[in-house]
């Protein structure tokens, strides 16, 4: 992932209302995220957006309305904002950079930004976060952001200070909650992954929770079982649920397959490493999966992890896994 200056600087554009030449941001080049200048007025939102859960739609949905025709500019943070400015509160992330660019321009927004959220940005008045974040690069003439959204230096902008600063700068701006028949927040999806109540996290997302990662070879004993899985090293900054089986579809270069999820260390062969294991149902001999990146949506829990006392009972118990995992999927 590539970082730059989007504009050079002997071009660096005035902040509308502004009457001194501010330095550009720096983007991050994302797979389908932008970061060259805009040339034409936007209607912005901003937020770290990690889950694009319904609440965040709900903010593009709004963005969308406010716009009157102009197109819909989504702008998150990478790295999140807290694994800068205090990384022992850093969250597990719900979705890559790369996975939220995607899921935001799915739900709606026109275009991505991606801000190189640095020691250096963090250090932004909130007037300057306004000013070089919305205005000076996007051409923001109206912003919609989360009730909650805090920014600049410590945190000290809130909704009632972005309202007046953009109102001095000609641009609208407007807090929405996403409190909407429950709580919709990236912390809350969490909390339910955490327990492994995927429902739970489902009914906030709008979506099953997934995992992503290259497929990676492990130890090939499920071939020999007769259960041939996908490997996927479980990533310590992302979030995973609890060791078990799991009712999910596997997601690769476009196709998705049914498929019984094991998560954990194998315990059964004394297995260490944490993997997320699929086995793609009705598909698992014939896919070569090796080096290819795969998301696994997780639709429900099968049973918490066990260990066995020999392969037949560990045989006899996959079966009637997949046999479950079939019964949730209606497969």
């Amino acid at each position: 992932m590539r970082r730059f200056s989007s504009v050079p600087a002997l071009a660096q554009p005035r902040a509308p209302g502004c009457g001194t030449v501010l330095p550009v941001d720096t983007w991050a080049e994302v797979a389908g995220a932008s970061t060259g200048r805009r040339t034409s007025p936007a209607a912005v939102t901003i937020g770290t957006f990690d889950g694009v859960h319904r609440g965040h739609q709900h903010l593009l949905t709004r963005t969308r309305e406010v716009a009157d025709g102009l197109p819909v500019v989504a702008i998150t943070f990478d790295p999140h904002p807290l694994a800068v400015t205090r990384p022992d509160l850093a969250p597990v992330l719900l979705t890559t950079i790369e996975r939220r660019v995607e899921l935001l321009r799915a739900h709606g927004a026109d275009e991505v930004r991606v801000l190189d959220f640095t020691r250096e940005m963090a250090a932004w008045s909130p007037a300057e976060f306004v000013d070089r974040a919305l205005v000076q690069d996007l051409e923001a003439r109206h912003v919609v952001v989360g009730e909650s959204f805090r920014f600049g230096a410590r945190a000290a902008g809130d909704t009632d200070f972005l309202r007046e600063h953009c109102a001095r700068l000609g641009v609208s701006a407007e807090p929405l909650t996403l409190l909407r028949d429950g709580e919709f927040s990236s912390t809350q999806v969490r909390r339910h992954v955490a327990a492994g109540d995927l429902l739970a996290a489902a009914e906030v997302l709008g979506r099953p929770h997934e995992v992503a990662g290259t497929v990676t070879q492990g130890d090939q004993r499920g071939r020999d079982l007769g259960y041939p899985t996908a490997n996927v090293p479980v990533d310590e900054h992302y979030a995973v649920p609890p060791d078990g089986v799991y009712a999910g579809r596997f997601v690769v270069a476009g196709a998705t397959y049914p498929a019984a999820v094991s998560i954990g260390t194998n315990p059964t062969f004394d297995g260490r490493e944490r993997r997320v294991e699929s086995y793609v149902m009705d598909h698992g001999h014939d896919l070569d999966l090796y080096g290819r990146d795969v998301r696994v949506e997780l639709v429900e829990q099968v049973r918490t992890m066990a260990s066995f006392d020999s392969v037949d009972a560990l045989v006899a118990q996959m079966r009637d896994d997949v046999e479950a995992v079939r019964v949730v999927l209606g497969h």
